[in-house]
């Protein structure tokens, strides 16, 4: 008998793994509807919808591995982070989506939301005021203005599977809307900076990595709260608040 694993789960939403069949519970219907409907527009593989009963989604496992984990050294080779790449770009390159993302923010909204999280990080001491006021600066560079993408919203490393040098499947689109690109190549390669270079010559066109690195400091300021708050670390080796330091 298949045993049911735990993938994630705190108070907005669950993943179990029964076999080869993922149960995604969700208290946000609206987060299953766009998971649902961008992996049906994404030009890029995703995994199979078997059915979809609010507030559950069924989805069968991909097959692959992934390039990683944040917090972990990477044995992948070059040639696997540009094709993973390559398949970035793919679907930034695909018709938009009819509604924002979580990549596609607009300035105000990202600037309050990171002024308030950084008052928060320092007001209790969960980081230095140097730290903080340090990442805050870089960050800057991400507020300017871009040109509408089909984003994933949330692409970390452990999203993308690969068997060699083919992309098998993407995961968790719940984020996915219209999006700055660069947010989705820095949510790639965080906490993996030594692979930039690969997955930028497999995406195939000129990228400002400055801010790609502003989205690294963005991402980490933002979600220290709310890894601590959800039963996360995000002071583990290679995580977030490593992140933050390396740009010291």
């Amino acid at each position: 008998m298949n045993e049911v694993k735990v993938v994630v789960a705190h108070s907005e939403r669950a993943t179990l793994r029964v076999g080869d069949v993922f149960l995604k519970v969700d208290a946000d219907q609206t987060r299953i509807d766009v998971e649902v409907e961008a992996m049906a527009l994404a030009p890029v593989p995703t995994p199979e919808v078997l059915w979809h009963k609010p507030p559950v989604l069924a989805i069968a496992a991909v097959p692959g591995t992934t390039l990683g984990l944040l917090g972990e050294s990477s044995t992948a080779s070059p040639a696997a982070w540009a094709t993973a790449g390559a398949a970035i770009r793919k679907l930034h390159e695909a018709p938009l989506p009819p509604w924002p993302g979580r990549a596609g923010r607009g300035i105000d909204e990202l600037v309050a939301d990171l002024d308030g999280e950084c008052e928060w990080l320092v007001k209790n001491d969960v980081l230095p005021a140097d730290l903080v006021t340090r990442n805050r600066r870089v960050a800057e560079a991400a507020f300017r203005p871009w040109t509408p993408k089909f984003t994933h919203g949330d692409l970390q490393i452990a999203h993308v599977f690969l068997d060699g040098d083919e992309v098998t499947g993407i995961i968790d689109w719940s984020e996915a809307g219209q999006g700055d690109a660069l947010f989705d190549l820095a949510t790639f390669t965080l906490g993996h900076e030594e692979h930039l270079d690969d997955v930028v010559a497999g995406y195939g066109t000129d990228v400002d990595v400055d801010v790609v690195r502003a989205w690294w400091s963005y991402r980490s300021l933002l979600v220290v709260r709310w890894l601590i708050e959800h039963g996360f670390d995000p002071f583990a080796p290679g995580c977030e608040v490593d992140v933050l330091k390396s740009r010291m």
